[in-house]
């Protein structure tokens, strides 16, 4: 059975969380289904959508994603089993194996083995969800004598960040969908077939995080869009990710002038097609549509990032006019 399409928000909201309450509520009233939080540098994963379990039942909750290196195997397992049990039945939890920047850089953490990262944090909260006693090596950590002492009434589904082919197959595959993220709607189908391949005919939930401004002035956007782009893409897993989708040659202007330390340069290579195909902007008509262009190529959910690259945009506003209730 097809899944339904779930129409879903980034958060945490603008604002200090304390006062988010009655904007989940708004949220839910507007149509959103879903909220799912990331981690970063900003607020953790988990706390965020603590609040949104107690203040909005009719908010399902994902994390998108969680790095898997940043918290020890027993301390993931406590994290996400008392999200769960926090929010019976509506909460998701999202791994993945984030990037150099974040791990090393920011958590002094090695990035080594990402794919085998991830997948043994995928095994491990599937072998802890049991109630029984864990004691096993895997590939990149060892656990001895751990029982995970809350037990869900409804384990949560676990999700797998994923770029490449690897990550793609390890969703289908090990876990129950796929978290995905700066790509085109067509870049959509190519990925979905990996996963469903992967999983072998089975149903697999496809998590989008789709990146919006709902701004006429494509000027100011694809301008301040170049930015945010280049953050990215310079990422080497994200840069591989779109080597991989077929945009090397398109890129390797902007990647040339990014190592050489040539920033300016970096930024005008980046054509304007570009910020099109990965920012979702323009009328909140046309942004509607193209996330629906999303959904028909074979997401189930979506999670809208508002960005700010247009100074006079509200993010309420924004909120607002995106709202499937539109």
């Amino acid at each position: 059975m097809a899944q339904p399409n779930r129409p879903g928000m980034t958060v945490p909201l603008p604002g200090p969380l304390h006062s988010h309450r009655d904007k989940l509520g708004e949220l839910a009233d507007l149509g959103y289904t879903d909220v799912w939080s990331a981690e970063s540098d900003g607020a953790d994963a988990f706390t965020p959508l603590a609040l949104a379990a107690a203040w909005e039942p009719r908010l399902r909750l994902g994390t998108a994603i969680v790095p898997a290196f940043t918290r020890s195997p027993a301390c993931f397992a406590q994290c996400v089993a008392s999200m769960a049990d926090a929010a019976p039945g509506r909460f998701a939890f999202g791994v993945g194996s984030s990037s150099n920047v974040i791990v090393e850089r920011w958590n002094g953490v090695p990035f080594v083995e990402p794919y085998k990262k991830v997948r043994d944090v995928v095994r491990f909260l599937r072998d802890a969800f049991t109630g029984e006693k864990v004691s096993k090596v895997y590939d990149t950590f060892e656990v001895q004598g751990f029982r995970l002492g809350v037990r869900p009434e409804q384990p949560p589904p676990i999700l797998v960040g994923a770029l490449r082919e690897g990550m793609l197959r390890l969703a289908g595959q090990e876990a129950d969908g796929a978290i995905i993220n700066w790509l085109s709607p067509t870049d959509v189908t190519r990925v979905v077939r990996v996963v469903s391949d992967a999983a072998g005919g089975e149903d697999r939930e496809i998590v989008a995080r789709i990146f919006v401004c709902p701004s006429e002035n494509a000027a100011v956007v694809r301008e301040a869009g170049k930015y945010a782009i280049a953050a990215y893409l310079n990422v080497p897993v994200y840069a591989a990710f779109h080597e991989w989708l077929g945009r090397g040659d398109e890129l390797r202007p902007m990647w040339d002038a990014w190592k050489a330390g040539d920033r300016k340069t970096a930024l005008a290579a980046i054509p304007d097609s570009l910020v099109d195909e990965l920012i979702v902007h323009g009328s909140p008509v046309e942004c509607r549509a193209k996330i629906q262009a999303y959904f028909d190529n074979g997401v189930n959910t979506t999670s809208l990032a508002i960005l700010p690259l247009d100074p006079d945009l509200k993010h309420w506003d924004a909120v607002r006019s995106l709202a499937p209730s539109a």
